[in-house]
């Protein structure tokens, strides 16, 4: 069976963008919400965490709730039906069920809870829109989790704030080299690794940027499972508070970070050094709200998605790391702000059609069209023209045609995973007027949505499946 990939074509240098007077809001498609599922008794919500598939053309929202995870075809969200796809009730559920969090490795998903006697799930999507499976679900590894993060080039299940079956660790690795049978590779404080409690993670290439609540930021290499290195650490930073989780952009130099704090801005983060991390620029979501407060974040396109508990959804250009510019907004909860934690909790923008994805405790699933820029832009430093991108789905070759204007070169071609993590690099020479580039797509990728960029060239967003 082929392989298919979404791929969007990204290019670096490519437009000087005008500042914006005021955000947008942003344009909402459809929302979903069942009201037979049981609220909290702490926060009267009923949802959690959100998460995004696309498969064989279809595009899917993964929302928890107190009951389980919920599968909804968001391929055409206007004519969106207020039932599921497919349901996985939770092991744990309830009006105790507050948090729920998933990942995808693949057709995999991945289920943590963080109340209750729970397990780690294993489901398979690949039946969707018909229905999935679950393959696995045991507590041999953990009963609870906070959160979990997959680092899908070394195959690495990172799972934060675990309670096992004898008491709780701070950090597991679990290897899926055989995804329907994890295999523990490390749980972390030990002998080697005295680490804090880890709240959530981000991790690419084995080296994890650690969000550790109270004991602020630390970046650890996990290379070798058994003799991990603490490469550097932020514990005290401007606006510091409960430090909470973020995003690293592509180039691995900026790390975007949110304290769930009320009142605490967003950070940007210079990881460039891991000797000298420090907080170069704080932003917010400018609202009039005294007791604002944001939760998570997603990073696409040099657009930081985040979800604000009372502020909805915050969309910022991060063009710039050092001046982030409030683009796009959307208040999914009306209500006051009493300084609890209300409102929106996830959000997911990694779709290929670029929809966004957000969840909200109280008021359920909301899918938000594709941001975009509405201000002026100016001309492109350099022109790329005539641009072609095929074949559409590619499964082992993607090829470039274009018009280049400036002199011959060299290009740098790099093909990233939407956590940012290159894949595939390549310096190719480019010659003025009509090229054409050919790139061989490795056979070991798995299914999802990449980027695809090219340095120094102008040109549009490109949705491609490979």
């Amino acid at each position: 069976m082929p392989k298919y990939f979404w791929i969007t074509l990204l290019c670096l240098q490519a437009f000087a963008i005008s500042a914006f007077s005021q955000a947008q809001e942003a344009k909402l498609l459809n929302t979903w919400f069942d009201n037979s599922l049981i609220p909290t008794s702490s926060y009267n919500g009923r949802y959690n965490d959100i998460w995004g598939y696309a498969q064989n053309g279809r595009e899917y929202a993964i929302i928890g709730s107190t009951a389980g995870v919920h599968f909804l075809d968001v391929t055409i969200p206007e004519a969106m039906e207020q039932i599921e796809a497919a349901f996985v009730p939770g092991v744990a559920q309830g009006a105790q069920l507050v948090h729920r969090d998933f990942k995808n490795f693949g057709k995999y998903l991945y289920v943590v809870a963080d109340e209750g006697q729970s397990t780690l799930q294993i489901v398979d999507m690949s039946f969707l829109p018909d229905s999935t499976a679950i393959l696995y679900s045991s507590n041999e590894f953990l009963r609870r989790a906070h959160n979990i993060f997959i680092d899908t080039i070394t195959a690495h299940l990172y799972t934060c704030g675990v309670t096992t079956a004898t008491g709780g660790v701070s950090l597991q690795i679990l290897s899926l080299d055989d995804p329907e049978h994890p295999q523990l590779l490390g749980a972390y404080p030990n002998g080697t690794l005295n680490l804090p409690y880890v709240h959530d993670a981000y991790v690419r290439h084995d080296t994890a940027y650690l969000n550790c609540g109270t004991s602020g930021f630390w970046v650890v290499d996990f290379t070798d499972p058994n003799t991990p290195q603490v490469l550097g650490t932020m514990t005290d930073y401007p606006q510091s508070g409960y430090n909470h989780s973020g995003w690293l952009d592509l180039a691995g130099h900026y790390y975007y970070l949110g304290d769930e704090t009320h009142a605490k801005d967003l950070k940007t983060v210079d990881v460039s050094d891991f000797t000298d991390i420090k907080v170069i620029n704080t932003f917010n979501a400018e609202s009039p709200e005294q007791k604002t407060i944001p939760h998570n974040m997603l990073l696409r396109d040099n657009f930081l998605y985040v979800s604000y508990y009372y502020d909805g959804l915050q969309v910022f250009d991060v063009s710039d790391p050092l001046n982030p510019v409030h683009i796009a907004y959307y208040d999914t909860f009306a209500e006051p702000n009493n300084g609890s934690y209300q409102g929106a909790w996830g959000v997911y923008p990694l779709l290929p059609s670029g929809r966004v994805l957000l969840s909200d405790m109280q008021n359920g699933l909301f899918v938000f069209d594709k941001i975009e820029l509405t201000s002026a832009i100016s001309e492109p430093a350099t022109t790329l023209g005539a641009l072609r991108v095929f074949p559409q789905p590619a499964s082992s070759q993607l090829t470039l045609e274009f018009n280049w204007d400036n002199p011959a070169s060299e290009c740098r071609f790099a093909l990233y995973q939407v956590t940012g993590t290159e894949v595939l690099r390549k310096e190719l020479a480019v010659s003025k007027g009509n090229n054409q580039i050919t790139l061989e797509i490795p056979a070991t990728l798995p299914n999802g949505l990449y980027f695809l960029q090219m340095e120094g060239t102008a040109g549009v967003p490109v949705s491609i499946q490979h």
